[in-house]
């Protein structure tokens, strides 16, 4: 749905005295005409001479229960002299946990003070580049990190009111202080209270949270790679994707002091969040996506469809939700892992960012609204764009598996299929292991594939997978992953920096300061050689057949059904390549393995895969009615095996 403009309202005068008098008061009163209004903010103002300040907002919270409400940490770059002039601006937003403990960026920049206690070094270039332009940019220390009160909650009230609580009093509906524990009060009257939220995770996903929350004053949010609902950053339905749960990153993040003082917190995040995959109110209280329907702000989207940290299913459901509630959004999706526009399209970023933030914070009528609503990244550095996202034209098809000649080496079709397969779980084999035998009958899974593509097919937006699946012991995992068979080229996300190389050389966004330079080191795309990718994947455990709250123990040899929500994508699979849909146990260091190790067998006339095609079931038809043949080989290449992901979103890079 296109972005709808905010259009400027112009006041018209009545003329009641001489035509002199008339002009005079034109001249003077009658706002800029439509034509010639601002459409970009210039760099005007000084840098240097920024005002650099800190507030202590009270949250209204008490987390770590010493009897005082707690304080969060504002530190504020702004200009000068907009202030002098008696105009008031907006503010940009970051609110994260990591200022003092991790890092932000690719190059994990810390804040720096001076003696008096204001800020020298805000990390990444926001405040270097936007404070000339008449922005403020603010950046919030979370409850329980560097110098706020309270504790970190992981996504709860706590980290989510530590942000809120600052749109507040840049709104004029909170206290704040000029000190941490002082009574002189700090007021924000040189705002109009128009705030955009920021950041990347960790700070994404809290923009997710406030977002959710409907606060007045909040007119956008930039989410990149955030988190939409925490149960899918620990869980895929009741399968665990790490092992620990988010009490491991609370104590991570959180200040000496705050650990100290947050023992009941840290018990309550290890008591309501049961490594059974348990669904519990503490997982209601951090689902963003139920609250989608309350958020105002718009919201410009960032995700690396292959980011094995912050999963795609995040953005996914987000989107979905957020379209289903009328809510102006953008979307930009790459080839990376977890990685940040500004270190794998960076010219483009800070230009579109700019022109974003000019458009929702200051109204301007840049023509972003006009613009199409999705930028993909078809190839590395190679982008294409969509009108809306997903695409007009696509259509959820059901495709069926069907046996083929030998063992584990299937069709996948139209036609539902017949008869059973059969695997093993191997713990010790990942997607990668399974998709480079595909071809071959293997024991660690089921593979089902089409013929060579006569016509290129698109896949725009989340899959399910359905499967009726006999397990042999009383527990079991499952994964499902979609397969592109054939040579590319493609951004290398398994490799430590996630499809990008960090040069030495730097390009500089704005002014710098003896303490906070404005100049980054480049980067260049890695890439990788392949001969299949894995562009969507998801997963379960098989007990939570019957609810997505709760599992239950299996009895061996009943079958169950279970559908899989796969990861979103936008992937093009070329005319020649093959489609496949692999069907296996754990995921090697994705997702974690259950107590057993069990065999399955799956009923194919029960088992099918719903994925989204742009021109539907015609377009399929289309791309799989001719004669090609191909020669399988013993074994394809792709990426490494997927490392074992962080167990923090975003903690440096």
């Amino acid at each position: 749905m296109p972005i709808r403009a905010r259009h400027m309202r112009l006041t018209t005068w009545r003329t009641f005295a001489t035509a002199a008098i008339a002009a005079l008061m034109a001249a003077l009163l009658t706002p800029v005409s439509a034509h010639s209004a601002p459409r970009e903010s210039k760099p005007v103002y000084s840098y240097e001479n920024a005002i650099r300040e800190s507030v202590w907002v009270d949250t209204g919270l008490d987390g770590d229960s010493d009897g005082k409400t707690d304080r969060v940490a504002a530190d504020i770059v702004r200009p000068r002299e907009p202030a002098q002039q008696g105009r008031k601006i907006p503010v940009i937003m970051d609110a994260s946990p990591y200022y003092s403990c991790c890092g932000r960026g690719n190059e994990s920049q810390k804040k720096t003070y001076d003696a008096q206690g204001n800020v020298v070094q805000m990390p990444l270039f926001y405040d270097n580049y936007f404070v000339p332009r008449g922005y403020a940019f603010v950046g919030v220390d979370f409850a329980g990190t560097n110098r706020s009160d309270g504790c970190v909650d992981v996504g709860g009230r706590s980290d989510v009111q530590s942000a809120k609580a600052v749109v507040d009093w840049l709104n004029g509906r909170a206290k704040g202080y000029t000190s941490r524990t002082g009574t002189v009060r700090a007021k924000a009257g040189w705002t109009n209270g128009n705030t955009g939220m920021i950041g990347k995770s960790y700070d994404g996903t809290v923009a997710n949270g406030v977002a959710a929350t409907g606060v007045e004053g909040l007119k956008t949010i930039v989410p990149i790679a955030g988190i939409s609902s925490w149960y899918d950053y620990y869980f895929a339905k009741g399968a665990p994707l790490y092992d620990s749960g988010p009490d491991w990153l609370s104590d991570y993040v959180e200040s000496p002091d705050a650990r100290a003082k947050c023992a009941a917190v840290q018990k309550r995040l290890v008591d309501e969040a049961p490594r059974t995959g348990d669904w519990t109110k503490l997982w209601t209280e951090r689902d963003y996506v139920k609250d989608a329907g309350k958020v105002d702000a718009s919201v410009f989207v960032i995700h690396g469809m292959q980011d094995l940290n912050v999963r795609p299913k995040h953005f996914g459901q987000w989107w979905d939700a957020l379209a289903k509630n009328g809510v102006e959004r953008k979307i930009w999706l790459s080839q990376t892992g977890h990685v940040d526009p500004f270190d794998f399209r960076r010219a483009e970023w800070v230009d579109t960012l700019h022109r974003w933030f000019d458009h929702e914070l200051l109204g301007y009528d840049n023509g972003i609204d006009d613009e199409p609503m999705a930028d993909i990244e078809r190839a590395p550095d190679q982008w294409v764009t969509s009108t809306v996202w997903s695409p007009h034209g696509t259509d959820s098809v059901s495709l069926r598996p069907g046996k083929g000649e030998q063992a584990g080496v299937g069709t996948l079709g139209l036609r539902t299929g017949s008869g059973t397969e059969t695997f093993t779980d191997n713990p010790q084999q990942s997607e990668t292991d399974w998709a480079a035998q595909i071809d071959q009958s293997t024991a660690g899974k089921a593979g089902f594939i089409t013929k060579p593509l006569t016509k290129s097919l698109r896949l725009s937006g989340s899959s399910k997978v359905t499967v009726t699946a006999t397990p042999s012991t009383s527990t079991a995992h499952l994964s499902a992953v979609l397969v592109d068979l054939g040579p590319d080229t493609i951004r290398d996300y398994a490799d430590a920096a996630e499809g990008i190389t960090t040069l030495t050389d730097r390009s500089c966004w704005g002014p710098s300061t003896t303490g906070d330079s404005s100049c980054y080191k480049k980067t260049q795309a890695k890439t990788a050689d392949v001969d299949y990718t894995v562009f969507s994947r998801g997963w379960a455990d098989l007990g939570n057949y019957a609810s997505d709250l709760k599992g239950v123990p299996l009895t061996p040899g009943k079958p169950y059904t279970i559908t899989l929500d796969l990861h979103a994508s936008d992937h093009v699979i070329p005319a020649g390549h093959r489609l496949a849909l692999i069907v296996a146990g754990t995921d090697k260091d994705l997702i974690d393995p259950p107590s057993t190790q069990p065999t399955l067998k799956l009923d194919l006339s029960r088992t099918t895969a719903s994925v989204p095609l742009v021109g539907g079931t015609r377009a399929f038809t289309a791309a799989t009615s001719g004669s090609a043949h191909i020669t399988p080989e013993a074994a394809l290449d792709g990426v490494a095996d997927p490392r074992t992901p962080q167990r923090v979103p975003g903690g440096s890079r």
